[in-house]
């Protein structure tokens, strides 16, 4: 089928969609809503069988809808409506959802019904992870199931109003209003606080009042144990009780949290402890390490036998130069130990998607602290190639993007969670890119294939991402099924034939450092970085538009087939069905090691 995809965004969940009707031999094409007249033009150059609009926030106009079968992907169970539903979701302590594909009609939200699927709402889990995780999960099957619904002849979707009203799970529920979420931290529980923050992560965040400032939280985590003192009633708004990794803990009525995230009005979002700086340093004593060793922290270690197991989990991935340092003594730390194999974790959400914009822009000098940035990114980068004490495991258990691709390329094996998507590419940004990709992509998936992936900057499924050798193995998708996967993996590593293993990597890297000394790969990214960085404007108005979250001006190229007729005519012959490079376009592979200038 030709399908147009309509969405708000090319986010997580719109390319998992792309990828996944691609990968079942359907032609896709992807136009941002921007305007009621840009959806008309994709629909008249496109011509589909089926419009899906799996992340839309405007109201397809009318002669779309009454012309084309349009399917909204709404993230509520049946009979839910309205804006804010996932925002209810928690901030109610709903314990299943859903997400319906309902066909576009003039009422926002209450079309027939095309499919449906529930499920259990994990306890604590924010808003930004329930998106991107069960209700992801959720959108993909029901898309599949809208695509095969509408190539049956003389199917009917389900009038909303024949459904019975013990058979409907939701409702029509108003946006949510800033009081809604708005935290007193004078009366509101530990609970309350936690399911405000909760409720409000990605966005907009949930107002409150710290030092005298209306600022916005984020990330928030509890505590398991308290700190011995506690803010005298009437001094909580003041006091912080400790700090830890970027995170504040920030006393309520009955205990603690940690904040991890705060944004202040016009500014970027960024760690806590950057936002409040000038409070955080005469800190009261900290909770007990004993007790509570876990509290607030980004980056952890575990041992299991022969095993050594680093989590770490940063905020939608991005990596600041603290953070860097931190993974980076983490790893030197596991790898001084009698440990066979190390295992590198991310987070449930997101792996790493590379250098931090957020903290980059809000800096004195950009520019600098981007260099900063990149050569911490790059020292953690060298460490893990580098590693010839044991094996290295890079576990992807979240999407991953950019420079967080290629920290898990220097591993010895990438070992990723099903469903995930990963985009190996910086040019969105503006940016040649380091962390030794010259060196590690190549070799993995070859010159070709490296030089489109990061020329064409597009997302490679997970099956597509195992066909091309970007990951070694796909484990299960749960990440509890997935952490057992992913162990036993390490664990077989570490038995027999782990000194061969380890023998026949040490040889390898000295045969490359002969070939060409990986301090080259890195001079020569870095020199190029260094023109991103501090000669052209180009990633700096792309990091600004990305940070403030600006609306585009046009649907990227290379998603809107439709708008090249070349490139959408080989689509129809069923050149492009497949996800994943299949020519080189744009750079030539001698360029991976004898960069230009980009323009």
């Amino acid at each position: 089928m030709k399908i147009l995809l309509l969405a708000s965004a090319f986010n997580g969940l719109t390319q998992r969609a792309w990828i996944e009707l691609r990968r079942a031999g359907h032609r896709v094409t992807v136009e941002l809503a921007l305007s009621a007249e840009t959806m008309r033009e994709a629909v008249q150059l496109s011509d589909p069988h089926l419009i899906i609009c799996p992340f839309l926030r405007e109201r397809v106009p009318d002669d779309i809808w009454t012309t084309r079968q349009t399917i909204i992907i709404h993230p509520g169970p049946v009979g839910d409506r309205g804006p804010s539903s996932l925002d209810w979701a928690i901030l109610e302590g709903a314990s299943t959802w859903g997400v319906t594909a309902l066909q576009a009609v003039a009422e926002m939200d209450a079309g027939p019904i095309w499919s449906t699927r529930e499920f259990a709402v994990p306890l604590g889990i924010s808003k930004s992870a329930l998106y991107n995780g069960p209700v992801a999960d959720a959108a993909v099957a029901v898309i599949h199931d809208v695509v095969d619904k509408a190539q049956v002849v003389g199917f009917a979707p389900t009038p909303l109003d024949s459904i019975p009203a013990h058979r409907l799970r939701g409702r029509l529920r108003p946006s949510t209003r800033a009081d809604d979420r708005r935290i007193d931290w004078d009366t509101d529980t530990t609970s309350d606080v936690l399911r405000k923050v909760a409720a409000s992560d990605g966005s907009p965040g949930a107002p409150c009042l710290l030092f005298g400032e209306q600022l916005r939280a984020f990330d928030a985590s509890p505590v398991v144990v308290l700190p011995a003192a506690r803010a005298r009633d009437g001094e909580r708004e003041n006091t912080l009780l400790s700090r830890r990794d970027g995170a504040v803990l920030v006393p309520t009525v009955d205990g603690a949290v940690w904040i991890g995230h705060l944004r202040r009005a016009g500014q970027p979002k960024l760690p806590a402890n950057l936002v409040v700086a000038d409070h955080v340093q005469p800190l009261p004593v900290a909770t007990s390490e004993a007790s509570d060793p876990d509290a607030g922290r980004d980056v952890r270690y575990r041992r299991h036998g022969p095993v050594g197991w680093i989590s770490f989990d940063f905020y939608n991935g991005a990596m600041s130069t603290e953070h860097c340092r931190r993974l980076l003594a983490a790893f030197t730390w596991a790898s001084q130990q009698d440990t066979r194999v190390i295992v590198l974790r991310g987070g449930d959400t997101f792996f790493s998607n590379g250098i931090h914009l957020n903290v980059i822009e809000a800096a004195e000098r950009p520019a600098t602290a981007a260099w900063a940035n990149i050569d911490a990114m790059d020292d953690l980068c060298q460490a893990i190639i580098t590693c010839t004490s044991q094996l290295v495991v890079a576990g992807i258990s979240g999407s991953a993007g950019a420079g967080g691709i290629m920290l898990a390329l220097g591993a010895d094996l990438v070992a990723a969670r099903t469903g995930v998507v990963l985009n190996p590419h910086y040019d969105n940004m503006g940016l040649y890119g380091s962390e030794y990709w010259t060196y590690t992509l190549p070799r993995r998936v070859g010159k070709d294939v490296a030089a489109t992936l990061t020329t064409e900057c597009l997302p490679v499924g997970d099956v597509e991402a195992a066909a091309m050798g970007l990951v070694d193995r796909l484990l299960p998708h749960g990440p509890s099924d997935y952490d057992d996967a992913l162990l036993a993996l390490a664990g077989e590593l570490a038995g027999e034939g782990w000194q061969e293993a380890l023998d026949a990597k040490t040889s390898r890297l000295a045969a490359d450092e002969a070939e060409m000394p990986l301090e080259v790969y890195r001079t020569r990214e870095l020199s190029r970085m260094a023109v991103n960085f501090f000669a052209e404007n180009r990633h700096a108005d792309l990091r600004r538009a990305f940070v403030f979250k600006e609306k585009p001006t046009a649907t990227p190229q290379n998603i809107a087939l439709h708008r090249h007729s070349i490139a959408w005519r080989v689509d129809l012959q069923g050149a492009s069905v497949t996800n994943g490079p299949t020519a080189t376009i744009g750079a030539q592979p001698s360029e991976l090691l004898t960069p230009t200038p980009s323009t």
